[in-house]
């Protein structure tokens, strides 16, 4: 039997972590989700509203941001409604094989086992959006490719939706042959933060590409702040001062 708890006779003090949305859920739903995927992803801000707006309606768009405003996870999201809405037959992620400040050695393995660190983050976006099942169902049959950006070059990719992430780690040079692989019948979605490149400084070509991109109409840059973060709040509190 449960021993019972003694009564002191002193009122225990609550302590509310985040007061201002007690009800509040990272996915927008009033509880916690029961099902294995998210069908449905909403803005959560005007500026992840607008970039799902300009997704929509250009073959290339930019996403530029600071961490945590959900870049990847919009661009991945509308890249996984196009494709079950038939727009695209396949899907294409990318991003660069560079260590964020550290050495991580020799990794065992294969080619994909030794990618998997660098790539994991989209592959937790995509089973958010498609459940492990399906996500390894795509992945075996190839219509879901994640590879890095230096098996992008000599290819044309038509029908697809293609998603670079992490772009700031990019070179102007490697920036300039991605967009170039844009077929037919395809979206491109570059994502990336030009002030936390894990280059060397003035490598990373990603703010000199937005900015010679931002000129024209056919081209969408979306450019995000602290206040489309939807992370813990303290992390929109930490990037202003740091």
């Amino acid at each position: 039997m449960a021993k019972r708890v003694a009564r002191t006779g002193k009122s225990e003090s609550v302590v509310t972590l985040y007061p201002a949305e007690a009800e509040w859920h990272p996915l927008g739903e009033d509880t916690p989700r029961d099902q294995s995927y998210v069908r449905k992803v909403r803005p959560q801000s005007d500026g992840q509203r607008r970039l799902m707006e300009a997704i929509r309606e250009h073959n290339l768009s930019l996403a530029l941001g600071p961490a945590g405003t959900g870049k990847t996870y919009l661009a991945i999201s509308a890249a996984v409604e196009a494709f079950d809405e038939g727009k695209v037959s396949r899907i294409i992620l990318s991003r660069p094989a560079v260590e964020a400040g550290e050495s991580l050695g020799f990794l065992p393995g294969d080619m994909q086992e030794k990618l998997a660190p660098y790539l994991r983050p989209l592959y937790d976006a995509l089973s958010d959006r498609l459940g492990g099942k399906r996500l390894r169902s795509c992945l075996a049959d190839g219509t879901i490719e994640i590879a890095p950006i230096a098996y992008m070059r000599g290819r044309t990719l038509n029908n697809a939706f293609v998603v670079i992430d992490e772009a700031q780690n990019c070179t102007y040079g490697q920036i300039k042959m991605l967009l170039t692989r844009l077929g037919w019948h395809s979206t491109m979605v570059l994502t990336g933060d030009p002030d936390q490149t894990d280059l060397l400084p003035g490598l990373s070509g990603l703010a000199d590409i937005a900015a010679r991109l931002e000129t024209l109409p056919e081209v969408a840059v979306v450019h995000l702040a602290e206040t489309d973060i939807v992370r813990h709040p303290l992390v929109a509190s930490m990037l202003t001062v740091l």
